[in-house]
């Protein structure tokens, strides 16, 4: 058991990724995007605590899942307790969408200082990466706010080591 600072779960999401997904926010970003359209979550002390044990209870109720959907916040900033709760998403055989503000390539090149990063990018199956950029911004885009962010596929991505976009 990990706990997490969040800021909220949706429990059936449409809109975080394909399919219906358990949907958590975790609490706390350094990006500070203007326009984010989650911007209660950049405070680090706001939210609550909560416990990898009830979101894996609350996400074994709903039969009707097919993956969970890490957003936030920067959830890349609970890396190592996300890390844990997506080896055990896996292993209950649901898919793992993780967004960040940080690209693929900044969270390689940190995992040197942060290897949390690494393990929480290995859980994964895709990576919708990249600060949103107002300027940017494009209602048309598929789980994205701004048309500078990608949908990666990780594990692709990391044997080829580069970042491998895809459409979902």
């Amino acid at each position: 058991m990990k706990t997490l600072r969040l800021a909220g779960v949706v429990r059936e999401s449409i809109v975080d990724g394909p399919g219906i997904r358990f949907t958590i926010f975790v609490q706390g970003c350094p990006h500070h995007c203007p326009g984010c359209h989650n911007a209660q979550t950049h405070d680090f002390s706001g939210g609550y605590d909560s416990d990898t044990d009830r979101l894996l209870a609350a996400i074994a109720k709903d039969p009707l899942l097919q993956g969970v959907t890490f957003s936030g916040g920067e959830p890349f900033e609970q890396a190592e307790a996300l890390a844990f709760l997506g080896r055990e998403i896996k292993a209950r055989g649901l898919n793992l969408i993780s967004y960040s503000g940080y690209t693929f390539e900044q969270l390689l090149a940190g995992a040197s200082q942060r290897p949390d990063w690494l393990e929480l990018l290995k859980q994964c199956d895709y990576l919708i990466d990249g600060r949103y950029e107002q300027e940017k911004r494009d209602l048309t885009l598929h789980f994205r706010g701004s048309s500078n962010q990608r949908i990666l596929d990780v594990p692709q991505s990391l044997t080829e080591g580069r970042a491998v976009t895809v459409e979902l």
